[in-house]
C-alpha cells in the first residue's frame, strides 16, 4: 500500500475519530439516550483501530521511531493521555461534572496531538 493511502486513511480517520467523540461528548453533556445505542458503542472501536494500524504503518514507513523521535513520542504519551481522559468521560467519571471536564480535556489533547502531527514538534510555539 502507498504511503499517500496509508496517510489519507490515517487522516480520515483522525477527523472521523474526532467528529464521534465531539457528537459523543455532546450527547453526554445533554444526558442523550444516543449514547447507549449498539452502534455508537463499537465504531469508536472500529475507527480507533483503523486510526492506530496506520499510525503504526505510517511510523514504520517514514522510519520513525517513539521513542528515537520526540514529537513522535509526544503524540504517543498524548495518545495515552486522550485515551485516559476518554475513557473517564464516557465510562469511568463518578460523576457528571467529572465526566463532563475529562470530555472537555480529551479534547484539548486531541487538539494538542493534531498540531504535534502537523509541526513534527512536541513543543508548540503557539505564539
Amino acid at each position: 500500500m502507498s504511503y499517500t493511502l496509508i496517510k489519507m486513511i490515517h487522516v480520515s480517520s483522525v477527523v472521523i475519530s474526532f467528529l464521534l467523540f465531539f457528537v459523543r461528548g455532546i450527547w453526554l453533556i445533554s444526558n442523550s439516550a444516543q449514547l447507549q445505542q449498539r452502534w455508537v458503542k463499537i465504531l469508536p472501536h472500529v475507527i480507533d483501530t483503523i486510526l492506530l494500524t496506520s499510525a503504526v504503518v505510517l511510523a514504520y514507513k517514514i522510519q520513525q521511531s517513539p521513542f528515537a523521535d520526540a514529537w513522535l513520542t509526544a503524540k504517543v504519551i498524548g495518545i495515552l493521555i486522550y485515551i485516559g481522559l476518554g475513557m473517564i468521560a464516557m465510562r469511568f467519571g463518578k460523576t457528571h461534572q467529572i465526566r463532563i471536564k475529562a470530555w472537555i480535556a480529551a479534547e484539548c489533547v486531541f487538539v494538542y496531538i493534531v498540531l504535534v502531527a502537523l509541526t513534527k514538534s512536541p513543543i508548540l510555539n503557539l505564539f
